[in-house]
């Protein structure tokens, strides 16, 4: 008798535990990027003529609209670089002034906190 109780009360914390989960991500987003949406940095350079060199990359970990957003932040708020994501494909589409490594590409994913599975130069 006394086990069923312990097990019931072992239960009740657990589901407690995940619906207040549950509630923070729908009120924080499902990154924790709080209520707000995170805002776009533009680049002043939009002509892609602009850009010569061209890479389709595939991103782990994006869940939500600011994780895409904060990829394309982290790429065009560095020199050179000018970033589509696409969230629904988990990839983005990199321009950059110059040829660049597969190492920069992958630095500045993860320094926005996501990780590259692949690199396609066009």
């Amino acid at each position: 008798m006394l086990a069923t109780v312990i097990i019931v009360i072992i239960l009740a914390v657990i589901i407690v535990a995940a619906v207040l989960s549950y509630r923070r991500k729908l009120t924080r987003g499902c990154c924790g990027a709080g209520g707000d949406p995170v805002e776009k940095i533009r680049t002043d350079t939009k002509n892609p003529a602009d850009y010569p060199f061209q890479y389709t990359i595939t991103i782990e970990g994006m869940t939500c609209k600011n994780c895409a957003v904060r990829i394309e932040n982290k790429f065009n708020q560095t020199d050179g670089y000018l970033a589509k994501v696409n969230l629904h494909k988990n990839s983005a589409l990199i321009r950059s002034k110059t040829d660049v490594t597969d190492g920069d590409l992958k630095s500045i994913v993860a320094r926005a906190g996501y990780h590259i599975t692949s690199i396609q130069r066009l």
